[in-house]
């Protein structure tokens, strides 16, 4: 059973001292009969208490505050965990059987949110795009191994041409973006044709050359494939989701899953460096591990006075799925 170290950097520098500085963390993982957490330790600059709870999706979330004046926040997590491997949908029962149990949850309260595609003014577009690939005949999870190909074979994996807000819309005219956008179009897609997809944030672990997704926090999707379940895909990697990767959040979209956010009073202009480094125990060759930091920004902005209100949710730290 492969087991991980992950080291997950946030570090924030501010050009004049911050105040009322609130965060929420989505950095804890998942555990399940797929993962097992043997040490997780989080530490946050100047020690503030932080408090738990679970959300609707069932992540726990942790959520602190710094309320004196400071010019730097470092959010260190270090995880030690064991994956499992997954067992594989035996896929028995007849394509009929299984649209048919799909078409049962539309209204049931526990997939609703699963259920429904974002407000696309392409839809037709795409949907006559995938009325060539998608063939109700085929069992669902054919088919949403199809729609994750798809995406991988006919999407740029392209840095720094999207955001954490660019809608579906935007990604189909693109072809192009990272992870969190791949994720996010295969979503849309297996919604469109009606199987319950989720989006999952975490960490994806190589054990060879190749692997996009390594330095940052990762996305994929998961599908709920009838009488089996909910199966991790991919489309970044174009591969089944199995003991390579680490879930910390779950949820309709990113904006359920950001790792980091938060709100603080001062100026905007600051520096945010992010890394994320991960040990399998064995070195990966012939891949060079990244240097840390993997992710930059610096946001200018003029200095304001310290008593003046701002408040900034933190683009930036939810940007860093935008290096993936």
């Amino acid at each position: 059973m492969p087991s991980y170290k992950i080291k997950h950097l946030t570090r924030y520098a501010y050009a004049a001292p911050v105040i009322d500085c609130a965060n929420q963390l989505m950095i804890y993982p998942l555990e399940d009969e797929r993962l097992t957490v043997k040490n997780h330790e989080v530490s946050v600059s100047y020690n503030p208490e932080t408090a738990f709870f679970t959300d609707y999706f069932g992540n726990q979330v942790g959520v602190f505050t710094l309320i004196k004046p400071h010019t730097e926040l470092l959010i260190e997590s270090n995880l030690d965990v064991v994956t499992h491997p997954i067992q594989f949908p035996m896929d028995e029962a007849s394509a009929e059987t299984q649209w048919q149990n799909l078409v049962s949850l539309r209204h049931d309260v526990g997939y609703i949110d699963f259920l429904t595609p974002e407000a696309s003014a392409l839809q037709q577009e795409i949907w006559r795009a995938l009325s060539e690939i998608v063939n109700g005949a085929d069992k669902p999870l054919k088919n949403a191994l199809v729609l994750s190909e798809y995406v991988y074979d006919h999407f740029e994996y392209r840095k720094g041409v999207t955001n954490v807000e660019t809608p579906t819309d935007e990604i189909w005219r693109l072809r192009a973006g990272v992870c969190q956008d791949f994720a996010h179009m295969l979503l849309f897609m297996l919604r469109l044709i009606g199987i319950p997809a989720r989006y999952v944030s975490g960490y994806v672990c190589p054990k060879e050359e190749g692997v996009r997704g390594t330095g940052a926090t990762h996305a994929w999707v998961e599908a709920y494939i009838p009488f089996y379940g909910w199966l991790g895909l991919d489309p970044t990697n174009n591969c089944i989701v199995n003991d390579g990767h680490v879930r910390i959040a779950i949820g309709r979209n990113f904006t359920d899953c950001t790792p980091i956010k938060g709100t603080y009073k001062g100026t905007g202009a600051h520096t945010l460096t992010v890394s994320v480094h991960i040990d399998n125990g064995e070195p990966i060759q012939p891949v060079a591990l990244p240097e840390e930091p993997v992710y930059v920004r610096e946001v200018e902005q003029p200095i304001v006075p310290i008593n003046s209100y701002r408040k900034y949710v933190n683009w930036e730290q939810q940007q860093q799925q935008q290096q993936q």
